[in-house]
């Protein structure tokens, strides 16, 4: 164990070994305000049964997937959608841009942002049963994309998967998009990893009729996540990895690795009876305005879009 001044070191010197500093970058794009917190936090899984009672709770858009492709904003899975219908994507383009600052406004109270971000939902929603969709224009805008999950993601899912973690992405986009992204995007199918978002309702034809459930947004995906998953957690199995996917099945693991972009997404594991949480956040844009909330309410704070070393290696360091 670390002495105390080396603890205190972690939060400027993420090239610190040791239980309690990880090496996982060469740089600065690593912040933990509390080092002795988070160490004993996972010292406490470790003796806890590290890995066999851990789940992963991730964010997707801006979380798994890089705020920046190409040096320019990326999409999510909501933006990168083209309807083949000019009037309609520009409609969903205008929506957009008026609500989305008002997602990141660090001065909106949190009352007002969720009412904001269920006009903003529902409005997209409607506009793209209204507008027309098929499952052929999902795979197409895919293709042509700007979005790219972060440097690691698949080694961390493949990690996770060999070591039987369950892994849920719960996600305020389209769930048929998600899907379709991680179809074309990563190396295999993850047969532990399940998406729990808005899923989209098609006729005989493959047409959009409608959505399924509830919607959840950025700021209400804990509220939705335990009822969704109970329809979403049965679908894909695998003979030859021991799997826990199922709800009562995903309680029993009492410690959470929760990943997300947002201050909202500390929400996502409301509802689980957890032990111990280690929360990691990716501060992707306004970092001077919201640093000091996001050092407070995540564990860990990962800068300017970086890649996913940090968390597979704490993964392994959680394994005990």
């Amino acid at each position: 164990m670390l002495t105390k001044v080396a603890l205190s070191n972690c939060v400027h010197n993420t090239r610190m070994v040791g239980r309690a500093c990880l090496q996982l970058t060469s740089n600065n794009n690593v912040v933990i305000a509390d080092p002795t917190s988070l160490q004993n936090k996972i010292d406490s899984i470790r003796r806890g049964g590290g890995l066999t009672k851990l789940q992963v709770i991730a964010d997707f858009d801006m979380t798994l997937t890089n705020y920046l492709v190409n040096g320019k904003r990326g999409q999510s899975s909501h933006s990168l959608l083209s309807q083949g219908n000019a009037e309609y994507d520009m409609k969903r383009k205008q929506l957009f841009d008026y609500y989305y600052p008002l997602e990141v406004s660090p001065t909106i109270p949190l009352s007002e942002k969720i009412k904001l971000m269920e006009e903003w939902w529902e409005k997209t929603h409607s506009l793209l049963i209204e507008g027309g969709l098929s499952r052929q224009a999902i795979v197409e805008s895919v293709a042509r994309a700007a979005i790219e999950f972060r440097d690691g993601v698949d080694i961390l899912f493949q990690y996770l998967q060999e070591n039987s973690v369950p892994t849920l992405i719960f996600s305020a986009g389209l769930a048929d998009i998600i899907d379709e992204v991680m179809h074309q995007k990563l190396s295999q199918k993850y047969l532990n990893v399940r998406v729990i978002s808005n899923k989209m309702e098609f006729d005989s034809n493959g047409n959009l009729v409608g959505f399924l459930g509830k919607t959840i947004h950025v700021l209400n995906k804990n509220e939705h996540a335990l009822e969704l998953s109970n329809q979403t957690l049965s679908s894909g199995t695998s003979n030859n990895v021991d799997l826990e996917l199922d709800v009562s099945a995903l309680k029993r693991r009492k410690n959470v690795l929760l990943l997300g972009d947002h201050i909202g997404d500390l929400g996502m594991s409301d509802g689980l009876d957890y032990e111990n949480r280690i929360t990691v956040g990716f501060l992707n844009e306004k970092v001077d305005a919201w640093m000091d909330e996001y050092k407070r309410s995540f564990d860990v704070v990962l800068l300017n879009d970086g890649t996913m070393d940090y968390v597979v290696n704490l993964v392994k360091e959680l394994e005990g």
